[in-house]
C-alpha cells in the first residue's frame, strides 16, 4: 500500500512493513508508459459499484481486442473477488491473540482466520463491511484523501496482457475493495501471462508510485486524452533521479525524509524550456527562493496619519477578539499555563529580590508579583500580540540600581523621581505611537535579532547557574570532612556574653516507659554552655527545654546565643541533592519535550507526554524532594499583602518631597529609558512575529507599544516595577502552543500548522500571579533548584530557536560532516564562519557592557 510512501507486509505476513520511499527498476516506468499508450482507458467514466465498473471494462474494449464471452466471465469472476488485506491491529489485541492462542490451539486460530474480512477468494462485498469503517488504519488518513487501486498479476488463461486505465467522474466508495471505506477515482488493472509476472508487479509498483505524487494527481485529474497521461508521465520522468548500479544495495529501503518539497514549489522552480533531468539546479532554486529578502510585512506600512497604524493594528484585532478566548479551549493550553506561570513566579522572586536589594526594599517581591498580575493581565486584554509575557529585565534592572544612588547622592525621593520618569516615557511613547515609530523595526535584521535573542537566553543560562553554585555558600559543602575524624566534631550553642561564665549544665530527663516495662527511665545529659552566673531561673529553663536531651539550632538562636564548632555550619546532602533536582529537571524537560518524535507508545501519548513536559518534569522533581526529605530551598511567596518597605504606600504623589524642578530634570532619563524600552519591545515583537511560526490574526507593533507606555504610567503611580516583553518567557509560551497536524501518512512527520493564538492562556497566567499570595501553603513544597532547572531549559531552548547556534556548531564541524543547509549552498565557507565570528564577538561586547552600570543603553547597541 500507498500513503505518501511505500509499505509491504513482511515476509511473515503479520505486519505491515515501516514506510520507506519507493525505488523501481527504470525499464518498469518505460513498460508503463507502453501499457498506456496501448491499454484501454476510460475516463470520466460514470459506475457506481465495482461490478459496475467491471461490466463496462470488460464490455467496452476495442474490436481489435475484443474478449470472447468464455473469457469475459473468467475475468469478471476472477476482479470480483475480494482481496486479502493484512488489517493493522492495535498492541492490546495482539496480546488478546496471544493470550489466546494456547486455548484455541491451531485450528481454532486457522478457524479465526477464515472469518477474516478479508479472506481472499470470497465474493467482493457493495457495500463497506464493518471491520473497514472500524479500521484503526483510518486515522492515519488525512481527512479528504480518496483511494487508488491496483491490482496485477498473472493468470494462466491469458495470451496476452490485459490493461485498463480508469477514472471515475465521481468518486465513490466500492464495497469491501479497499482496505479503508474511502471514495475511489483512479484505478489500473494488468492482468498477463505468467512468463512475465515479474514484471507485471513492478510495473503495477510503478503505476503507484506516479498516482501517489501529487502533480501528476492533478494531470490524471484535468486530463481529457491519453496524450494528456502521457505528458504528464514524461514530466514525472524529467524529475526522476537515477542511481549507478552497484553502488547502493537495491533491497534496502530508503527512509522518508524529514521535510517533503511542496508541489507549488516544485512547479514554481521550473522555468518555461526547462530541460535538466537532475535535481541540483532543482535544490538550488528553491534555496535561493528561501533566501530572498522579505518582502515589507503589512503591519509596518506607514499611513501617513497621525495614530494610522495603531488604528489599522485595532481593525485587524478587533474581528479576532472572540475566537482569541474561544480558540483556548484546548488541554494543550492547560500545560501552557502551568507552565508559563512556574517560569513567570520564578523571575517574579528572583528580580523582586534583586530590586530589594538595590532600592532599599522601596521595590520588593511582593511589588513585583503585584506588578506582574496587573500589568500582564491588562496588556494580554488589550495588546495586539496577546502571546507575549511581560517581565522585569535586567537592564531596566541596572536602571533602578542607578536611579536609586542617585537619587540618594543628591537627597531625592526615589519613588516620586521615578514617578517623573515614569510620565515622561509614556508620554514619549504615545509620540512614537503617534508618528508611527513602530514602522522603523522592518529595518532589525537577523544579525540585531539573533545577537539580542542570544543575549538574553544566555542570561537565563547564566542566571540559573549562579542560584545554583550560591547555594553552596547557604549550604556549604563540608570538604573537610574525613570519617576517621567524626569524634572530633562538634556543634555547642554559646551564649556567653560579656559578665557571663561558661559552665557545665547537667540536665536530668526522664524517658517514657517501654513497651515491655512500666519504669521510667532516668538519663543524665551534661552540656557545655555560656550562660550567666546568677540565674538559676534559666537554668531550669534550658533544661526544660531540652527535650531528649537536645537543644535546638532554633532554641539556641532564640536565646540570643550563636553556634560554635566544626560542623556547625556542615548541612548534609543539600547541596548535592539541589544539583540534582536541577539537573534532573532540566534533563527531563528537554527529553520529554522531544518525546513527540519517539518511536514508543501511539502518537496521542506521545503528543501528551511532550504537551506536559514541563509539568510532568516539576511533578516528578518535586516528588523526589519529598521522598528524600531533606531541607532543600523552597519557593517562598510573600503572604501579606503590603508594601515591603512600610515607609511607603500603595499611590505615589508627584508634589510631596523632591523639588518642582525635578519634573523638568526626568525628561532627560526618561530618552533613555525610552530608546532602551521600546527596543526592548519591539524586537522581541518582531521575533515573536517571524514568518516561520505562521501566526493567522497578524501583529499589532503599535497597539502594543502603546500598552506598554500606558502601563509605564500606570506602575510608576503605584511603586511597581516597569514590565516589557520577556524574550524567552515568551518564546517559551509559543513553543507550548505548537499546533501541529492530528493525521499524518506513514512514514510522514506531522505538519506543524502554526501556534494557537489567544488570550487565555497569558490571562490565567497573570490572574495566578495576582492569587499567589493564598497559595503560599501549596507554592512552598516546590524547591527553588526545580525551578531553576526550568529557568536553564527554556534559555537552552531559546537559544537552538535562532541560525547563530547552527552556525557555532558549523566551527567545530570538518567540512565532510557538515549538514546539508541551504546557506551553505550559496555562501562560502569562510565567508559563513566570518560573519558568525563577528556575531559572537558582537555578543561578547554585549554581554560586557551588560555587566557594567552603562547596561541601560545596550539595546541601542543591539
Amino acid at each position: 500500500r500507498w500513503i505518501k510512501f511505500e509499505e509491504k507486509v513482511e515476509d511473515g505476513g503479520e505486519r505491515w512493513s515501516a514506510p520507506y520511499v519507493p525505488a523501481l527498476p527504470l525499464h518498469s516506468l518505460f513498460q508503463l508508459r507502453m501499457c498506456l499508450q496501448k491499454g484501454t482507458m476510460l475516463l470520466d467514466l460514470d459506475a457506481s459499484s465495482f461490478k459496475e465498473i467491471i461490466g463496462k471494462v470488460l464490455s467496452g474494449q476495442p474490436e481489435e481486442a475484443e474478449l470472447q464471452p468464455k473469457l469475459r466471465e473468467r475475468l469478471a469472476a476472477l476482479l470480483l473477488r475480494q482481496p486479502r488485506h493484512q488489517p493493522t491491529k492495535s498492541v492490546l489485541q495482539r496480546f488478546t491473540e496471544l493470550s489466546l492462542s494456547p486455548c484455541r490451539g491451531m485450528h481454532g486460530t486457522s478457524h479465526e482466520k477464515a472469518k477474516s474480512w478479508s479472506e481472499a477468494g470470497a465474493p467482493l462485498s457493495a457495500t463497506p463491511l464493518k471491520e473497514q469503517l472500524r479500521n484503526r488504519f483510518k486515522k492515519k488518513v488525512p481527512p479528504g484523501t480518496e483511494a487508488a487501486h491496483v491490482a496485477v498479476g498473472e493468470v494462466e488463461f491469458l495470451e496476452k496482457p490485459f490493461t485498463t486505465f480508469i477514472r471515475l467522474r465521481q468518486a465513490v466508495v466500492l464495497g469491501s475493495l479497499a482496505e479503508v471505506a474511502l471514495p475511489s477515482r483512479f484505478l489500473f488493472i494488468l492482468l498477463g501471462p505468467k512468463a512475465e509476472v515479474k514484471s507485471y508487479h513492478e510495473v503495477g509498483r510503478a503505476m503507484a508510485m506516479l498516482l501517489m505524487d501529487e502533480l501528476f494527481q492533478r494531470v490524471a485529474r484535468q486530463a481529457e486524452h491519453r496524450e494528456d497521461l502521457i505528458a504528464g508521465m514524461e514530466a514525472f520522468l524529467d524529475e526522476l533521479t537515477v542511481l549507478p548500479p552497484r553502488k547502493w544495495d537495491p533491497s534496502a529501503r530508503i527512509p522518508p525524509p524529514n521535510g517533503l518539497l511542496s508541489p507549488h514549489r516544485r512547479t514554481a522552480m521550473q522555468p518555461p524550456g526547462w530541460q535538466s533531468h537532475g535535481n541540483g539546479d532543482m535544490a538550488a532554486a528553491a534555496d535561493r527562493g528561501g533566501l530572498e529578502h522579505p518582502c515589507i510585512r503589512e503591519e509596518l506600512r506607514r499611513t501617513g496619519r497621525l495614530f494610522g497604524g495603531l488604528l489599522r493594528d485595532i481593525q485587524r484585532k478587533a474581528p479576532w477578539y472572540g475566537s482569541d478566548f474561544s480558540d483556548a479551549l484546548h488541554p494543550q493550553c492547560l500545560s501552557a499555563v502551568l507552565y508559563i506561570y512556574l517560569a513567570t513566579v520564578t523571575n517574579a522572586i528572583t528580580f523582586g529580590g534583586m530590586l530589594g536589594d538595590a532600592t532599599a526594599s522601596m521595590q520588593g517581591v511582593l511589588e513585583s508579583f503585584l506588578g506582574t498580575a496587573i500589568a500582564g493581565s491588562f496588556f494580554c486584554l488589550f495588546s495586539g500580540q496577546p502571546l507575549t509575557i511581560l517581565s522585569s529585565t535586567g537592564p531596566v534592572l541596572v536602571f533602578e540600581r542607578l536611579l536609586f544612588s542617585f537619587s540618594q547622592d543628591y537627597s531625592l525621593d526615589y519613588l516620586e523621581f521615578r514617578l517623573w520618569i515614569g510620565l515622561w516615557v509614556a508620554f514619549f511613547g504615545m509620540v512614537l505611537v503617534a508618528t508611527e515609530a513602530s514602522h522603523l523595526v522592518q529595518y532589525f535584521t537577523r544579525f540585531t535579532e539573533e545577537g539580542f535573542c542570544a543575549l538574553i537566553s544566555l542570561i537565563f543560562i547564566y542566571d540559573s547557574l549562579k542560584k545554583m553554585l550560591s547555594l553552596a555558600d547557604a549550604f556549604p559543602i563540608n570538604w573537610q570532612y574525613r570519617l576517621d575524624n567524626i569524634t572530633s566534631y562538634s556543634c555547642i550553642c554559646n551564649l556567653s556574653r560579656p559578665g557571663r561564665r561558661l559552665l557545665i549544665l547537667t540536665c536530668l530527663t526522664t524517658s517514657a516507659p517501654s513497651s515491655s516495662s512500666s519504669q521510667h527511665h532516668l538519663s543524665i545529659h551534661p552540656y557545655l554552655l555560656a550562660l550567666p552566673r546568677h540565674h538559676p531561673a534559666l537554668l531550669d529553663g534550658v533544661c526544660q527545654g531540652l527535650e531528649w536531651g537536645t537543644l535546638s539550632r532554633t532554641q539556641c538562636l532564640g536565646q540570643g546565643g550563636y553556634l560554635v564548632g566544626t560542623s556547625c555550619q556542615y548541612v548534609p546532602d543539600v547541596t548535592l541533592i539541589s544539583f540534582l533536582l536541577f539537573g534532573g529537571t532540566f534533563f527531563s524537560c528537554t527529553v520529554l519535550k522531544h518525546f513527540r518524535n519517539s518511536r514508543y507508545f501511539p502518537a496521542g501519548v506521545r503528543k501528551l507526554v511532550s504537551d506536559f513536559a514541563v509539568i510532568l518534569a516539576i511533578v516528578a522533581s518535586c516528588i523526589v524532594d519529598a521522598v528524600l526529605g531533606l531541607e532543600t530551598p523552597k519557593l517562598l511567596v510573600p503572604s501579606e499583602l503590603k508594601p515591603t518597605n512600610p515607609m511607603r504606600g500603595w499611590i505615589i504623589f508627584p508634589f510631596r518631597a523632591n523639588p518642582w524642578w525635578v519634573c523638568l530634570v526626568s525628561m532627560v532619563p526618561a530618552v533613555l529609558v525610552t530608546i532602551l524600552i521600546f527596543m526592548d519591545q519591539q524586537i522581541t515583537a518582531v521575533i515573536l512575529n517571524r514568518r516561520e511560526y505562521k501566526l493567522q490574526k497578524g501583529a499589532g507593533f503599535h497597539l502594543d507599544l502603546l500598552c506598554v507606555s500606558l502601563l509605564m504610567a500606570v506602575t510608576s503611580a503605584t511603586g511597581l516595577p516597569w514590565y516589557v516583553s520577556s524574550t524567552v518567557i515568551s518564546l517559551a509560551h509559543m513553543e507550548s502552543l505548537r499546533k501541529e497536524s492530528a493525521t499524518s501518512a506513514p512514514g510522514e512527520h506531522p505538519e506543524f500548522l502554526g501556534i494557537r493564538e489567544q488570550r487565555l492562556t497569558g490571562l490565567a497566567v497573570f490572574i495566578m500571579m495576582g492569587v499567589s499570595i493564598f497559595m503560599a501553603p501549596i507554592l512552598k513544597h516546590i524547591p527553588m533548584p526545580v525551578l531553576y532547572g526550568v529557568f536553564l531549559h527554556m534559555g537552552a531552548a531559546a537559544l537552538n530557536t535562532i541560525q547563530l547556534t547552527d552556525r557555532v556548531r558549523l566551527l567545530l564541524m570538518p567540512a565532510k560532516h557538515q549538514p546539508d543547509l541551504a546557506y551553505l549552498r550559496h555562501v562560502s565557507l569562510h565567508r559563513v564562519h566570518l560573519f558568525t565570528i563577528i556575531q559572537l564577538l558582537c555578543l561578547a561586547l554585549l554581554w560586557v557592557l551588560k555587566s557594567t552600570k552603562a547596561a541601560f543603553i545596550f539595546p541601542v547597541m543591539v
